[in-house]
């Protein structure tokens, strides 16, 4: 492809987000989002993921091979989405033999929300009238995460609120407590320019996952794998 150079300054990474409806594909380089797809939540990840990809290449005069690193969304989230963008992120890994980085939704949630004086508490809507959620505080340097990922319901995430606590996520209306502020309803969606960042930084600091190993964060087990058990208990 014409334009295309072999070498830069600043780490190059696809982010792959399918851990929602309203997914998403970034190409990001150093602190700057190159480019970034939100997919249409009205075909499947299946369906627009790898043409979002491409696409986003060709806009940004970028070849495959110009890639240093995968970044994937592993969830919490939809259990089909996850399947798909972590299956395509070991694609494109392998095809191209860079690293993948693992980036947690929630923790990209939160980090939307950098500076933050309060707590930062991402909510993802989940089965069975669950919530996913966790807690996260601005350090300084970055948001770090309090609690463990977590499946509970609404009024369970409620009653662990203590202090004065940012709530976002399409999740987040859900929760009642006093101590209890929504952020901005456009700051609620997983950002895949966000996932390239974190993923980034974890790459450059050495952190990455092989192909093999990269599985989704689910928290808790399938509708499949309920079944299963309870037809071994049987």
């Amino acid at each position: 492809m014409p334009g295309c150079v072999l070498h830069w300054p600043d780490m190059r990474v696809l982010a792959l987000d399918t851990s929602t409806l309203a997914g998403g594909v970034a190409l990001v380089e150093g602190d700057r989002t190159v480019a970034e797809s939100l997919l249409d939540i009205r075909l499947t990840h299946s369906e627009r993921l790898m043409p979002a990809v491409d696409q986003l290449l060709r806009e940004a005069g970028w070849c495959p091979r110009d890639l240093e690193g995968v970044a994937v969304a592993t969830g919490p989230g939809s259990f089909t989405g996850l399947r798909i963008g972590v299956s395509a992120a070991k694609g494109l890994a392998l095809a191209l033999s860079i690293p993948l980085a693992v980036v947690p939704t929630l923790d990209a949630m939160a980090a939307a929300l950098p500076f933050a004086e309060w707590p930062v508490c991402p909510v993802l809507v989940a089965r069975r009238d669950e919530v996913y959620v966790s807690l996260y505080r601005w350090d300084g340097t970055a948001m770090r995460r309090e609690w463990d990922y977590l499946a509970l319901s609404p009024r369970a995430v409620g009653e662990r609120l203590h202090e004065r606590v940012i709530l976002t996520g399409e999740g987040a209306p859900g929760i009642i407590s006093p101590f209890a502020v929504l952020a901005p309803r456009w700051r609620w969606s997983p950002s895949a320019a966000i996932v390239g960042y974190l993923g980034a930084q974890r790459l450059r600091a050495g952190v990455s996952v092989g192909a093999a190993e990269l599985v989704p964060l689910y928290v808790r087990p399938s509708q499949a794998e309920l079944t299963r058990r309870a037809v071994a208990i049987s």
